[in-house]
């Protein structure tokens, strides 16, 4: 079966999302999930995993610049702990240090106004975590 990839940038008001297409080249940007509580989290996720037919989830690992996982790491590996229990889905973890500045980066460089950049920024995020995933495995 082939694979199809559905990253997540989770954060505490917000979860990005990004798919990729169906011959995994290139990562593109989903809605934004406006967290509520866990169970609603996860019925908003399953419903994209079953629209995009996904079977591999990549979570962004917030991570501290010396590579430890620090507050939001554990906040990341409680989250995805809960969402195995309810969702039966293979997961992977793909480094985020960068990609949020990176995300921000751009949307500076296209002249975006910071009220667009807060809406499309996790979003952008999610993409840049599945980019750089996809780009690890080719």
């Amino acid at each position: 079966m082939e694979e199809r990839y559905l990253a997540l940038d989770v954060g505490e008001k917000t979860i990005g999302l990004a798919v990729s297409d169906p011959l995994n080249i290139t990562a593109q940007g989903l809605d934004t999930i406006f967290r509520q509580s866990y169970k609603k989290d996860f019925e908003a996720l399953k419903k994209v995993i079953e629209k995009y037919d996904v079977n591999v989830l990549v979570i962004g690992m917030p991570r501290r610049l010396n590579g430890d996982i620090g507050i939001q790491g554990e906040k990341v590996k409680k989250f995805t702990e809960k969402l195995k229990r309810q969702i039966d889905i293979k997961v992977e973890f793909e480094d985020e240090r960068m990609t949020t500045k990176m995300a921000e980066d751009t949307l500076i460089q296209g002249n975006v106004s910071r009220k667009k950049r807060k809406k499309v920024i996790d979003k952008l995020a999610a993409v840049n975590i599945l980019s750089v995933y996809l780009d690890k495995r080719s």
